[in-house]
């Protein structure tokens, strides 16, 4: 008989790991950049083929956090991206859409 998970162990937040975001127990990987892949248009499945080190569980367990949280994470994401507006007007660079940006900006800082 294999081991049962309890998917709440699944996802963590702790201050200074991915800015006290919301991510997968274990991992650098935050629930939001699970979240922009799958807006990008990926199945779990890829998602899982980009990151590599994550499993499909740890995965579905981020889209469920995030859609069991929509409210809370969309503000969150809509802040972000008001920062990384900022940041750009402020330097001159706006050159991708915003999903792009969040894609990018989760992959630098989790």
């Amino acid at each position: 008989m294999s081991a049962v998970n309890d998917i709440g162990a699944l996802i963590d937040q702790t201050p200074g790991v991915c800015g006290g975001r919301p991510r997968i127990a274990g991992t650098g990987v935050s629930v939001r950049r699970i979240v922009l892949w799958d807006r990008h248009g990926l199945t779990p499945e890829e998602i899982v083929t980009q990151i590599p080190h994550l499993t499909l569980a740890q995965v579905h367990a981020a889209l469920s956090f995030y859609h069991a949280n929509r409210d809370h994470m969309e503000a969150a994401m809509a802040a972000e991206d008001a920062e990384i507006e900022r940041l750009e007007q402020a330097s001159g660079i706006h050159d991708h859409s915003p999903v792009e940006r969040r894609i990018e900006f989760l992959n630098a800082w989790g």
